[in-house]
């Protein structure tokens, strides 16, 4: 069985709360689409930017763009919030990678 290092650990884990956050803000960002296209009741804005910017965003800037969802003039703070969270996010792991010790 290997031995892994604390920061291996919190790496893998930080990584894998950033993969499954990523697929539930996709999902999400694709059933508030559906749902606008019939009309029916929709995800709040909120519960949307607050899943890109916890983490969400590595899904929920694909999806912007490929269902073509939150993407006019009017939701730029849709793009801001989801850039934002990627860059957030990208800079938390290189920090641990190479400039947090354990």
């Amino acid at each position: 069985m290997p031995q892994f290092t604390i920061k291996e650990i919190v790496l893998m884990s930080y990584g894998a709360y950033l993969i499954l956050l990523s697929i539930i803000t996709f999902i999400a960002y694709h059933n508030d689409k559906q749902k606008a296209i019939k009309g029916s009741y929709r995800t709040k804005e909120k519960t949307l930017l607050l899943l890109s910017f916890f983490g969400g965003a590595f899904g929920g800037y694909p999806a912007m763009l490929i269902f073509r969802h939150k993407t006019k003039g009017e939701h730029w703070y849709f793009t801001f919030v989801n850039i934002l969270g990627i860059l957030i996010h990208v800079g938390l792991m290189v920090a641990l990678l190479f400039f947090i010790k354990f």
